[in-house]
């Protein structure tokens, strides 16, 4: 098993109870959008206060996103 990357950890890729697919998806990309941004950071000096609302934002975004498709209806 190859070890996660920080996007895949940070939203946590592996924790899909539900093994529900869109689920997996959302982690997916937000996962990718927070691996860009880190190879990003590695080619050129980002602010650092930027970059770390931003990992934030995505995953938050990936929470709310599987909140989303999780939640049942009342």
């Amino acid at each position: 098993m190859k070890p996660q990357t920080i996007g895949e950890h940070a939203v946590g890729v592996s924790f899909n109870p539900s093994g529900n697919a869109q689920v997996d998806d959302v982690k997916r990309r937000c996962a990718e959008l927070i691996d860009l941004l880190e190879a990003a950071a590695s080619s050129n000096p980002l602010d650092p206060r930027c970059a770390a609302i931003a990992q934030t934002c995505f995953e938050e975004a990936a929470m709310w996103a599987v909140k989303a498709i999780t939640k049942q209806p009342r």
